[in-house]
């Protein structure tokens, strides 16, 4: 069989962070820096799993994330990148500073494949 998920553990929290766990969190990698994810919750005080605590981290709480509306030019560089890489998100990610796979990600299912389908494009191939 599996693994186990990592926050099946008893006694870790799941669900939303706090703003208690996102500073206990935000000052140990300050302190420590990132690295050893599964060592680091017990280090930090935290009651989380450490795939929970890197999530959190890289999608939300690193100061170069990017906050707020994609802009048409990053709109348009995803469409290129994507024409050119597929779905490899974090290969897309890794060309826009500041923007998690996962963001990428999401806004291209909800708000670019309609659009590319909507000009008559097929959102896979980028033809007609």
């Amino acid at each position: 069989m599996g693994r186990a998920p990592c926050c099946s553990k008893v006694g870790l929290n799941r669900g939303p962070w706090t703003p208690e766990e996102d500073m206990l969190l935000t000052k140990h990698i300050e302190q420590h820096g990132e690295g050893n994810w599964r060592a680091l919750p017990k280090a930090a005080g935290l009651l989380r799993c450490g795939k929970s605590c890197r999530l959190r981290w890289v999608n939300y709480l690193r100061p170069n994330v990017k906050r707020g509306n994609i802009s048409e030019d990053e709109e348009d560089l995803i469409i290129m990148l994507h024409a050119l890489l597929g779905n490899r998100w974090s290969l897309i990610a890794a060309r826009m500073p500041g923007r998690t796979d996962n963001e990428i990600k999401n806004y291209w299912n909800t708000h670019l494949s309609k659009k590319l389908a909507s000009r008559g494009l097929d959102p896979k191939t980028h033809k007609p």
